[in-house]
């Protein structure tokens, strides 16, 4: 199974006014994913789904991988 779809489209990506670019490669155009941010505790007791979820912005050009908490 591929990481990405082929119909999904890198886009541009502002995070507090500002234009996100890579910092492995200065590349601008990402892909979105929602992460969940699992815990040892929550996964002993089959409890994953109550764990916060992040937001992932994965770069178009060499997948380096920028995660925030809240929705940019």
């Amino acid at each position: 199974m591929p990481l990405f779809e082929k119909e999904e489209t890198p886009v541009k990506v502002r995070i507090q006014g500002k234009t996100l670019h890579c910092r492995i490669c200065d590349h601008d155009t990402f892909y979105k994913r929602r992460s969940q941010l699992n815990t040892r505790a929550a996964t002993f007791l089959n409890l994953d789904w109550a764990n916060r979820s992040a937001f992932c912005y994965v770069c178009a050009k060499c997948s380096h991988i920028d995660w925030f908490l809240e929705e940019q």
